[in-house]
């Protein structure tokens, strides 16, 4: 490390409050930094344009819940009304430019605001007549089918960043002018009103699957974590973890992996979980020994995999039971294995990392009693107990978060000091809306890459080439779809990430024979892992905000953690049965191998098993763990044996150590 990155690892205090704990002017400016979704104006309390929006939010909130426990609306209606609020939210909370953002809206926002109504509620009205007509649209039609184009792609510019707009626009170019593009790629090109029916009047397009998933489930679990945040689920997550692992060797960093992970359910963005949860986290880490920049990178990978942590996943997930027609509890079942072996290897290596650098924890006189914090919180679980067992017992997601809800507010009364009031309930309400936006408005932005890709057959023609591109090697075709899923979450959000991929790379995964579930699975996982994949790791910057660390130092230390996150999703595209596809025996075999082999990867990254390794030893650990991870006997029986070479060799070192010392 060169004396600057060494100065950069030691800042300490501006990042920091008097206690300790970031600020929350530096997590908002981390957020506003990295997370393109905190970038909106945040209004005086109590004007008139603060009742408004909230009152906007409030009414979206209380709408959806409508619909999920009481209402019943045709696909159509619902998904336009579902848009029209949220575009309306985004041109009021969303300035056009950065330099807009605190103040009000202008004469421009406003016009949007209009035009948002106007093209959103368009297909609520005109959606029978156009079934009288046939689906025959007219010149009024495609007026508004442009009209809401442009604003659905300026909204998702606002809330979204440039990239998504800008795939979406040519994804549109490309509809339009297929006739000269040249090879396979090229196609005859559609007219103008042809895209616009397509995009505006059909199902395929804005108002699609993606969207029609947002509307439904999506909106519902976000508002189900908004509900537990108010009831004070974050505080009995910190403690309890705090009080789990505190004390052991490096215990802080555990609690981060604890937490987080958890956090990470709720909040379904890993940048913002890494700017909430390690204000508290990393200074911790830090206050205990752990180095600045790994501090960091403990916080991002935690944070990240929260997305792929059971029962309540990223967003994606719902949208991928949609995708594929299955039910969400296939999902679920199918990510327990990998997600529990992604937070194994993670707490693995920051235990090998504390005993390496000689770490301890905290005193257990300055943490939580468990018996106390069970007794003061306990009760604000049962909103989870219930969405799982509503989800296992074949209940929809819809129907899952909706009584998840009523059960938050209910168990929220249970005791005094977490009981929520009636201004709770409506923060409640309020921040579930705008959290929803983003996803919303990318669900309606990708919607024009699927309805291209289905109107040109797109996705079959990239899935042909890329199949070729890589000679017909399913390898290579694996490596090729993780390169673009890390590529695209450069720029986009994990929701549109896994969209765009199961477009238009998992059909090559499907055409060379693998399971839809696994290959949609693969193109999900590397859509989150890219928030802590170098040279853009978001999730990473975050946490080097806090920490006060080197980003690009943060970064690569992130993508060590996550190794098993980058080799998991290869190894059951072989072996089915680390997603739970098989005999109970294979499952249960599996697991028991990938549980050694991910740490035996652990021990080997972090070049620590007993002691510190040598060179050899670590390239045999590294061999044990590729074997182990991957089920199969020769597979399994060659890690284990050079694993247990590996553990011989290190135990015979360790004694001659204490021989030569009592000798002496």
């Amino acid at each position: 490390m060169n004396d600057q990155q060494g100065k950069s690892d030691d800042k300490e205090g501006t990042r920091l409050s008097a206690d300790g704990i970031a600020s929350e002017e530096v997590v908002q400016e981390l957020l506003e930094k990295y997370d393109k979704e905190s970038q909106f104006r945040k209004f005086k309390p109590r004007t008139k344009l603060a009742l408004l929006v909230s009152a906007i939010a409030v009414s979206f909130s209380l709408f959806h819940l409508w619909v999920a426990g009481f209402g019943a609306l045709e696909a159509i209606k619902l998904r336009s009304i579902h848009l029209t609020f949220v575009m309306v939210l985004i041109f009021l909370l969303y300035p056009a430019r950065k330099k807009g953002m605190r103040s009000k809206p202008g004469i421009i926002d406003w016009i949007m605001v209009a035009l948002s109504m106007v093209t959103g509620l368009y297909m609520v009205f005109a959606n029978e007549q156009l079934a009288l007509r046939g689906g025959l649209p007219i010149t009024q039609d495609y007026i508004m089918g442009a009209l809401g184009i442009l604003v659905v792609l300026e909204a998702g510019r606002r809330a979204l960043g440039k990239e998504l707009p800008i795939l979406g626009v040519l994804f549109l170019l490309y509809a339009y002018f297929g006739e000269y593009v040249p090879g396979t790629f090229g196609h005859s090109g559609f007219s103008l009103n042809r895209i616009i029916a397509h995009m505006y009047i059909g199902s395929e397009g804005i108002f699609g699957v993606a969207l029609g998933v947002s509307a439904t489930f999506i909106f519902l679990f976000v508002l189900f974590g908004a509900f537990l945040g108010e009831t004070g689920m974050a505080k009995l997550i910190n403690d309890a973890s705090m009080a789990m692992a505190g004390t052991s060797p490096g215990g802080p960093a555990k609690v981060a992996v604890f937490a987080s992970g958890i956090m990470g359910t709720i909040s379904g963005s890993a940048v913002a979980n890494v700017a909430t949860t390690g204000a508290f986290t990393i200074p911790l880490m830090k206050s205990v020994g752990y180095k600045p920049h790994f501090a960091a990178a403990v916080e991002a990978v935690a944070s990240t995999g929260g997305q792929l942590m059971p029962p309540v996943m990223g967003a994606a997930a719902f949208i991928m039971a949609e995708f594929l027609n299955i039910p969400y509890k296939d999902i679920m079942i199918a990510a327990l294995i990998p997600a529990f072996l992604y937070y194994l290897a993670v707490f693995a290596m920051v235990h090998l990392e504390a005993l390496k650098t000689g770490l301890v924890g905290v005193s257990r006189e300055k943490l939580p009693i468990m018996k106390v914090v069970l007794k003061e919180r306990g009760h604000l679980v049962l909103p989870l107990i219930a969405i799982v067992y509503l989800l296992m017992k074949g209940v929809t997601p819809t129907f899952a978060a909706f009584y998840g809800i009523l059960v938050a507010i209910g168990a929220s009364f249970l005791r005094k000091t977490t009981r929520m009031s009636w201004r709770g309930l409506l923060m409640a309400l309020e921040m579930g809306a705008k959290g929803s936006v983003s996803v919303a408005i990318a669900t309606a932005v990708v919607g024009f890459i699927v309805g291209v890709s289905s109107l040109t057959s797109l996705g079959i023609t990239l899935g042909d080439n890329m199949i070729a591109f890589a000679h017909g090697n399913l390898f290579a075709t694996l490596v090729l779809t993780m390169i673009t899923a890390i590529i695209l979450g450069m720029g986009m959000p994990t929701t549109a990430v896994y969209i765009v991929g199961a477009t238009i790379a998992a059909p090559a995964l499907l055409k060379l024979g693998i399971a839809p579930l696994a290959a949609h699975l693969f193109v999900f996982y590397f859509g989150n892992i890219s928030n802590v994949t170098p040279p853009v790791a978001l999730a990473a910057f975050t946490g080097a905000g806090i920490a006060g660390s080197s980003p690009s130092r943060t970064g690569w230390a992130a993508a060590r953690l996550a190794s098993a996150g980058f080799l998991i999703p290869f190894i059951w595209i072989y072996s089915p049965a680390l997603i739970a596809q098989g005999s109970m025996t294979e499952v249960l075999w599996s697991l028991v191998t990938a549980t050694v082999g991910v740490i035996t990867l652990a021990c080997a990254v972090q070049g620590y098993m007993l002691k510190a390794t040598n060179t050899i030893q670590r390239i045999l650990l590294f061999v044990a763990a590729f074997g182990l991870i991957k089920p199969g006997l020769i597979t399994d029986t060659l890690g284990i044996s050079v694993l247990i070479i590996v553990f011989l060799w290190q135990r015979f070192q360790c004694n001659s150590v204490k021989a030569g010392s009592v000798n002496v």
